[in-house]
């Protein structure tokens, strides 16, 4: 497997084009395709990831939702994430199976067993075929009429636990609400890959999509062990080049070793994979501004990120326009403010709206 050697600043830009943030892609199923799974447990930042990474507006990206393109479902960690619809299949048998496993105990307290599970998935595959969608009300309702109690959290782990065995999905809107449909009758069928296949296919595409990134980063994203996480590495062959900063190894795709821009700002939001999607993410956040960009209950903050690094944090507010607020962790030079008038452009052009920036501080 190729090695070379790369330095800090280098690693931060690159992984700004790898996401598709600093070298836009043409279309929302192309960025969701390139990260391979863009969380996505707040919809609309999940929206404005796919967005921003795109070029396309909130309105496009719900068209790509409407037509099928991107799918909303849980996947890694067991967590709500968008994908392109060709993915699903093949992510659900790679993570599903440990993901219901540590749910074990959890569903034990709910007295949730299997033949709660069997008995709720022929309520649904009942209630949505031939086209059917339904909200998450109206789920629920299926399963009380059905004699299945949702209370507490029954309702929501059932919905979990189908949607990472493949029956159902996240489909359109209906009005402001999300609806449920079938995945066998929402996605297209696709061949089934060997397990094998599957992983190195995993590793590829998650270091296409976040690289430079390191084997844990690989193992906290998708839930898979670092041993299976090795063997995929090593499955990839020449996909991958191996890196070595500051004295940790890291991984990219062989195809894609650009160095990112030399200067740029950007918007991101709540839960962005430039975050999220690592465990190691000293690379791109000071430990010293961790808690202003990170709650103590998980919550990911919207975060400023300039020349690759989080700087600080912002807000917005919409009325006739949307005015946006940052709070900057340092002083911002004037290029950089600057640049921060652009990527809140950006974002106004996401919404239809006209944007307005404030920077407050420090």
């Amino acid at each position: 497997m190729p090695s070379r050697s790369v330095d800090l600043n280098d690693l931060v830009r690159r992984r700004l084009c790898s996401q598709g943030i600093a070298c836009g892609l043409s279309a929302p199923s192309e960025a969701a395709a390139r990260l391979t799974a863009v969380q996505a447990q707040e919809r609309p930042s999940a929206a404005w990831a796919i967005g921003l990474r795109s070029g396309a507006t909130a309105e496009e990206v719900e068209k790509a939702v409407t037509s099928g393109s991107i799918v909303r479902t849980w996947l890694m960690r067991g967590t709500l994430h968008f994908v392109a619809s060709e993915d699903v299949r093949w992510l659900l048998d790679v993570v599903a199976s440990r993901a219901i496993a540590r749910s074990k105990r959890r569903h034990e307290e709910l007295r949730l067993d299997e033949r709660t599970f069997e008995q709720s998935r022929e309520v649904f595959a009942n209630a949505l075929i031939g086209g059917m969608k339904l909200t998450r009300g109206e789920m629920m309702a299926a399963l009380e009429n059905a004699g299945i109690s949702t209370a507490g959290q029954r309702g929501y782990h059932i919905l979990w636990r189908l949607a990472l065995e493949g029956l159902i999905c996240y489909g359109p809107m209906l009005g402001r609400e999300a609806s449920f449909v079938l995945l066998d009758e929402w996605v297209p069928a696709s061949a089934k890959l060997p397990r094998e296949r599957a992983m190195a296919r995993l590793a590829c595409r998650y270091f296409d999509g976040h690289g430079p990134a390191g084997v844990h980063d690989l193992v906290w994203w998708s839930g898979v062990t670092v041993a299976e996480a090795r063997t995929a590495i090593e499955a990839a062959g020449e996909r991958l080049i191996e890196e070595k900063c500051c004295g940790s190894t890291y991984w990219s795709s062989s195809s894609r070793l650009h160095d990112g821009e030399a200067t740029s700002a950007h918007l991101l939001p709540a839960f962005d994979e430039f975050i999220v999607g690592y465990r190691d993410r000293s690379a791109v956040l000071d430990g010293a501004h961790r808690k202003e960009a990170l709650s103590s209950y998980g919550m990911f903050y919207p975060t400023v990120v300039i020349d690759g690094r989080v700087r600080g944090t912002w807000k917005a507010e919409r009325k006739k326009e949307v005015r946006i607020e940052v709070r900057p962790f340092d002083r911002l030079s004037e290029a950089e403010t600057s640049a921060l008038d652009e990527a809140a452009s950006r974002y106004g052009r996401f919404l239809g709206l006209p944007a307005k920036l404030s920077v407050r501080g420090p």
